[in-house]
């Protein structure tokens, strides 16, 4: 089964728009995501809307940080990406009427859905500038300079 990476992507952009301090493009986002810009775009709309990021069209335009890292939460993010599925594990419905699956899906269902409120519970108490401080010291501590938007020099 495929992961998704949205909410890992956009954090990982996020953190890079704050240290670049200045409007990333489209195109300079697909290129160290490896993606394209179009998908770029599709993305950062979510945040956008959300007021996580502010676009500016024409010469000099693109993407930047519409509030402080300080103010947007990993839950924020995972919302504005569109919430993806927290876990791949999926019920059985092969068998409505069946009283086996039936229990097995009610423990299950009830499993994950208290697993899928605290993880969300936990996504809202870290902040994005708690990732920019981690990243920090981690690099301080190796002796590595703040990373380019690429992260080739990370």
């Amino acid at each position: 089964m495929r992961h998704d990476g949205r909410l890992s992507r956009m954090l990982h952009v996020l953190l890079h728009m704050e240290e670049q301090q200045r409007p990333m493009t489209s195109e300079e986002i697909a290129g160290m995501l490896g993606t394209n810009p179009a998908l770029v775009r599709r993305t950062l709309a979510g945040l956008r809307e959300g007021g996580y990021v502010v676009s500016e069209r024409g010469h000099g335009g693109g993407w930047m940080l519409g509030r402080p890292l300080s103010e947007i939460t990993l839950r924020d993010v995972y919302d504005a990406v569109g919430a993806p599925e927290v876990f791949a594990l999926g019920l059985a419905d092969d068998q409505p009427q069946c009283l086996v699956e039936q229990a097995v899906n009610h423990a299950l269902r009830r499993t994950l859905d208290e697993a899928r409120r605290l993880l969300l519970q936990r996504f809202a108490d870290i902040r994005l500038s708690d990732l920019r401080d981690d990243f920090a010291a981690r690099a301080a501590a190796l002796g590595v300079r703040q990373p380019g938007p690429t992260c080739a020099d990370d």
